[in-house]
């Protein structure tokens, strides 16, 4: 196995040289750069990641925090997109673990026990105090989904408000009158913005908000069927549903189809997410597009953006959505 030494008798330079050109020195010309390069890639040489972490004072490692299961479509296209962005990026990816039920638990002392260089966050609550030490702390931070900003820390979300309004205006426009809503659990911050969305497109509509077509579940499959079990038990039920979350659709239609009616016949249906699941499910699913593999790319570029640069700002990234038209909408039933 070739060494640091190896390289640089090859390339005619010092070993010191070497470790410039390996670790992206600025102090080194063009020509002597390309000449290591390639005596560096004719002998194979490994350079030894422990080494150049005590240089540059890295580990070239990044923590993602989730407390949603991997099983979940959405958590499976982000980490998707996380993995994509960090093959060519001398980074690796490690899962962190907590313990928020521990009062004497610290998320900061964690990360500096794993010697992460920086992490992503999706899924935590925000009155959580780990999301707080994160926010005060040194250590750069990419939140997914919480409109967070830190010393260190920065977000990238999608324009949920907006995209809730979409589903809203389209049914509107199908003929649909009575209009549920299906949120996520209230409190975050996300959740409350796709519910103002949702109050923002019946007012845009000329439509009266109705407490009774609201109905909170967990973002999950039998969350969804269990919130559209209490609409079906309205005496004035809802013709079209907009829903915070794929899986909440999915569950909602299956209800639907368990009291007899159809989709989109009887009742519309429309999703958030466009994860790949809308796509198979039949009847295919109506859904907005929030970009999760792109918002995973995103998170990544950005954190290693804050990593290698102390002034670069911690970034706040609003990504646009898009209405998917697919088979569960369809036009009201005349009255």
């Amino acid at each position: 196995m070739a060494s640091i030494h190896d390289v640089a008798k090859e390339a005619g330079v010092s070993v010191a040289t070497v470790s410039k050109v390996l670790n992206d020195y600025p102090d080194v010309s063009d020509k002597t750069r390309k000449r290591v390069n390639l005596a560096i890639e004719q002998l194979h040489y490994q350079p030894n990641v422990v080494a150049r972490g005590l240089v540059k004072r890295r580990s070239w490692t990044v923590g993602v925090l989730l407390t949603v299961p991997f099983t979940n479509p959405y958590v499976a296209e982000l980490l998707e997109g996380i993995k994509t962005a960090l093959e060519n990026s001398g980074y690796d990816l490690v899962r962190l673990s907590t313990r928020f039920d521990d009062p004497h638990y610290s998320f900061i002392k964690h990360c500096r026990s794993r010697n992460v260089d920086g992490v992503v966050v999706f899924g935590v609550e925000r009155d959580n105090r780990s999301i707080d030490e994160l926010i005060h702390s040194d250590i750069p931070t990419m939140f997914v989904d919480m409109d967070i900003v830190g010393k260190r820390a920065g977000y990238i979300t999608t324009d949920n408000q907006n995209a809730i309004h979409k589903g809203v205006k389209h049914l509107y426009e199908l003929g649909h009158r009575k209009i549920a809503y299906i949120s996520g659990t209230l409190g975050p911050s996300i959740a409350n913005m796709r519910l103002e969305g949702y109050r923002q497109g019946l007012i845009s509509c000329g439509l009266s908000y109705l407490t009774n077509y609201l109905e909170v579940c967990d973002y999950t499959f039998d969350g969804g069927a269990a919130a559209m079990r209490r609409l079906l038990a309205l005496k004035d039920t809802p013709t079209g549903i907009v829903c915070a979350s794929d899986l909440s659709a999915f569950g909602a239609i299956h209800e639907i189809e368990k009291h007899g009616l159809s989709v989109p016949q009887d009742i519309s249906v429309v999703g958030f997410d466009n994860t790949y699941h809308a796509q198979v499910f039949k009847p295919n699913l109506t859904t907005v597009n929030q970009n999760i593999y792109s918002i995973g790319i995103k998170s990544i570029e950005c954190l290693i953006a804050l990593i290698e640069n102390r002034d670069y700002s911690p970034p706040v990234i609003m990504e646009p959505s898009e209405l998917i038209v697919r088979q569960t909408t369809g036009k009201a039933k005349l009255a």
